[in-house]
């Protein structure tokens, strides 16, 4: 007796295709927010004392806030330098937001930076009374050097060029600061 076998697939045997993989625009948005940003962001505090040696050497203070991911990093910082009437050296208060460029990791406990940016300056000299409010942009770099902890020092170093009419276009300052981490 022969046996007829059925061409019929039954639905045990029956391929079935898996569905094609279709991402929605918050998948989409998710996933590339995973690739594009690692888990190492980090943020710091700087409060700063410095010298700021245009056209005389004259106390700067300041505060920076930054944040960065791996080796890019955004800042905005506030400085003021005090007024010197002798060789008319005049008050500088400065309003910048920088980008940063910075080594990811400390190389001997030190982690290196460039900056770039631009804001707002604002300049008085009281006699004779002037004043300029204005765009500035300023170029540098410095070093973030471990000590405990959280703890760094950070020494930086910018050249600021100033637009409009200010008494000094280009203004040079350096600074150092006790940077902490978070």
């Amino acid at each position: 007796m022969r046996t007829r076998f059925s061409r019929r697939p039954s639905l045990l045997s029956a391929r079935v295709a898996p569905p094609p993989l279709a991402l929605g625009p918050q998948a989409l948005f998710c996933l590339l927010a995973i690739l594009l940003f690692p888990a190492s962001a980090s943020a710091d505090i700087t409060g700063f004392l410095g010298v700021n040696m245009t056209p005389a050497n004259r106390p700067v203070k300041g505060v920076a806030i930054g944040a960065g991911l791996l080796i890019v990093g955004l800042e905005f910082e506030y400085a003021n330098t005090s007024e010197d009437l002798t060789p008319a050296a005049p008050a500088l208060d400065t309003f910048m937001f920088d980008g940063l460029l910075q080594t990811p990791i400390p190389i001997a406990g030190m982690q290196f930076y460039a900056t770039a940016g631009g804001g707002i300056y604002h300049e008085t000299l009281s006699v004779p009374n002037t004043s300029e409010t204005n765009f500035g942009t300023n170029i540098g770099g410095g070093a973030k050097i471990s000590l405990a902890g959280p703890l760094r020092l950070r020494l930086d170093y910018r050249v600021f060029n100033l637009r409009g009419t200010p008494l000094h276009q280009t203004v040079q300052r350096f600074y150092a600061g006790i940077n902490l981490k978070f």
